[in-house]
């Protein structure tokens, strides 16, 4: 019987191997984020003065002020119900057009999919500014519901801009990650439903649907943490009047210059981040 030896040398030198090449990534993902994700968790213990200026004197006065005032609060509950709003808004107004796209094929399907990427081509604040100039009070939805007899609606400076915004925004990655998760879907199983007699809404609920949650799970995570993390269309549109963790971020970094603060609630929007991922994570296994 051959010794054990070349064996454990070999796992030895697959294993030296596998470290080898996944320590590039890793020392680019420690000086990219890991670093950075720590000095700021740091910075969020300095004490701050009136004059906006940081002393390297660590004090739990920050977070205690986020967890006592019920206005922090209320941003991270706002944050998130706005951000699911969104979220399932987009699902909705996306999920129609994923179907249609993956059951499409040859020259079709590859103009259909130009049009969905070629949003993601213009910036955001280009997209933004679009809207503006779309749901003002001049604007083109209300000058066409003043031209039928309808009282325009205040469309902008509230949560309605901002939800329209980042749902047209966001809607190109939830198509393409709905699609990344439609591999499960066979078109011989529907086939074979129909010709069973199922009708058409019964096929979508006990079949597509189904087969198609790991793509809704992947496209629900990745567009609810590009909203919660959104700024340039919620400062946009909201006017300052709609509050968010991004904004208050903003404002609290650039125009009260408390920096401190602003590192707390980053730290607070990776918590949400891990929060969903957790969720995401559960629900996969779930479907799976």
């Amino acid at each position: 019987m051959a010794p054990p030896a070349p064996v454990s040398e070999a796992r030895r030198s697959g294993l030296a191997l596998v470290v080898l090449l996944i320590a590039p990534i890793a020392l680019i993902n420690a000086l990219g984020f890991l670093v950075p994700v720590l000095n700021l968790a740091r910075m969020s213990f300095y004490e701050v003065e009136p004059t906006g200026a940081m002393r390297e004197v660590y004090t739990l006065a920050t977070w205690l002020t986020v967890f006592k005032d019920t206005f922090y609060a209320e941003l991270i509950l706002n944050s998130i119900t706005v951000s699911l709003g969104i979220t399932l808004l987009t699902l909705v107004c996306s999920y129609p057009i994923a179907l249609y796209l993956h059951r499409s094929s040859g020259t079709w399907r590859t103009i259909l999919l130009v049009l969905v990427i070629s949003p993601l081509l213009t910036s955001a604040v280009v997209r933004t500014y679009g809207w503006i100039a779309i749901l003002s009070d001049s604007g083109l939805v209300n000058n066409a519901l003043s031209a039928i007899g309808i009282a325009p609606l205040r469309l902008m400076f509230n949560k309605t801009g901002v939800v329209i915004g980042l749902t047209e925004i966001l809607m190109p990655y939830m198509i393409l990650a709905l699609l990344a998760g439609f591999g499960r879907l066979d078109p011989r199983i529907e086939e074979a439903a129909s010709t069973l007699g199922a009708p058409p809404f019964t096929i979508f609920r006990r079949i597509i649907l189904p087969l198609t949650l790991p793509g809704i799970a992947l496209g629900c995570l990745l567009c609810f943490v590009l909203a919660v993390s959104s700024f340039i269309t919620p400062k946009l549109l909201g006017g300052g009047r709609v509050f968010l963790l991004a904004t208050e971020i903003y404002d609290q970094a650039i125009v009260t210059l408390n920096w401190p603060l602003a590192a707390t609630l980053s730290i607070l929007v990776l918590v949400i981040f891990g929060g969903a991922l957790v969720l995401y994570t559960r629900a996969l296994r779930a479907i799976m």
